[in-house]
């Protein structure tokens, strides 16, 4: 049986490359680096020459850029960190319907605080409907979270231009601030945090195939944020907590890595997802994309099938060694359909029966064929079954 990996939105191996950058800090080079010994300063330059790394491919000083424990932290302390910092000037914030629940879940957190929170809609294609984000700005509006590409659907978003739109309405204001979560952009896009217009910015390790655990979050110089987490103030006093040497090091080599094969990478998962699709939709009936038909990630193929359940696929389809999901990794206890998949209007039925593939570095035209070949007879079955029932 062969083992295909198709579930790189969840997560990542690590590079090889990146684990080698990342040995010597396990066990040769160990100190804390807080200390005013060798060994201490030896792994403080670690730090400060991948911090140094990671802000030159986001084009921000180095002093912008704040290592947290995951995606996760890295959102809540963007959104709940400059919402309580900044209290006294508002207490609403703008995020969308489709938000990784990272941002979601921090936004409700807020609401329990005496924050208003709007939810801004999109368009069956996962666009974030600008019309409605200009006319959701507020005077008392601190804080907008937008999400760089979707996690579940791969929908891009056009970053830059919602940038200029709060920036007109900023003018003649204090705020808002301008977040993006670019967990699942980190790799494909460009994170040039100029171009894009943004305030602070997170990503994380998993994803770029670098060491689950650890986190990044840029905010720009000057951006007033309290931090979640308090004690020997590391981190520019934003995340206390001795740092994780390794995985550090190991977050600014995976970036640094992904950043350098880019744009061949994406055009090679481009052919290969843009295959896949074609094929899928002549060889099964009733198979409907789901994202933006172009504007997505190179590597997210997100599809529903009519008729079958997709938790029922995606447990058929790993007995022939074919590893994909329904959504999102974080929500794979959830029984309700996905909140983003409700949000571009498909139908309960449609989006209990959607299933996420993405694609990876060693994911090749012949893992493809093979599950061009597994899938329709997944269906057929499925179908049969759901027929007799």
């Amino acid at each position: 049986m062969k083992n295909i990996y198709l579930d790189y939105a969840s997560t990542t191996y690590v590079d090889r490359g990146v684990l080698k950058k990342m040995l010597p800090f396990f066990s040769n080079f160990f100190g804390n680096p807080s200390s005013l010994h060798m060994a201490g300063r030896t792994n403080k330059k670690a730090i400060d020459m991948a911090r140094a790394g990671i802000a030159s491919i986001l084009k921000a000083r180095r002093e912008e850029i704040i290592f947290t424990g995951s995606g996760t932290e890295s959102d809540n302390l963007a959104v709940i960190g400059t919402a309580l910092a900044n209290s006294k000037f508002g207490k609403h914030i703008i995020i969308s319907k489709i938000e990784h629940k990272a941002v979601l879940e921090a936004a409700k957190k807020l609401e329990k605080q005496g924050f208003e929170v709007t939810y801004l809609n999109v368009d069956q294609d996962g666009l974030v409907k600008l019309t409605e984000l200009k006319k959701s700005l507020r005077k008392d509006t601190v804080l907008v979270s937008i999400q760089y590409a979707n996690n579940e659907i791969g929908t891009i978003q056009d970053i830059s231009e919602i940038s200029k739109i709060i920036k007109l309405f900023k003018k003649e204001k204090r705020f808002p601030l301008f977040h993006t979560d670019a967990c699942q952009a980190a790799g494909a896009l460009s994170l040039d945090v100029n171009k894009l217009g943004v305030d602070l910015m997170t990503f994380n390790g998993s994803k770029i195939y670098g060491p689950k655990g650890v986190g990044c979050l840029y905010v720009k110089i000057d951006t007033k944020i309290e931090p979640l987490i308090v004690g020997g103030g590391q981190e520019m006093g934003l995340r206390s907590g001795t740092e994780n040497v390794p995985f550090i090091v190991g977050l600014s080599e995976a970036l640094k890595l992904a950043d350098k094969i880019r744009i061949k990478e994406n055009k090679r998962q481009m052919q290969l997802r843009d295959y896949f699709v074609k094929n899928i939709m002549k060889s099964v009936d009733g198979v409907i994309l789901n994202g933006h038909p172009k504007n997505r990630l190179p590597n997210n193929i997100n599809i529903s099938v009519k008729g079958i359940e997709g938790e029922s696929l995606v447990l058929m389809l790993d007995h022939y060694g074919i590893y994909c999901s329904t959504g999102s990794a974080c929500s794979s206890f959830d029984l309700v359909p996905s909140h983003v998949l409700a949000a571009v209007g498909l139908s309960a039925e449609l989006a209990q029966g959607s299933i996420r593939i993405t694609l990876g570095r060693d994911t090749s035209k012949e893992k493809i064929n093979y599950v061009l070949k597994i899938l329709p007879v997944v269906v057929k079955k499925l179908r049969e079954i759901s027929s007799v029932a």
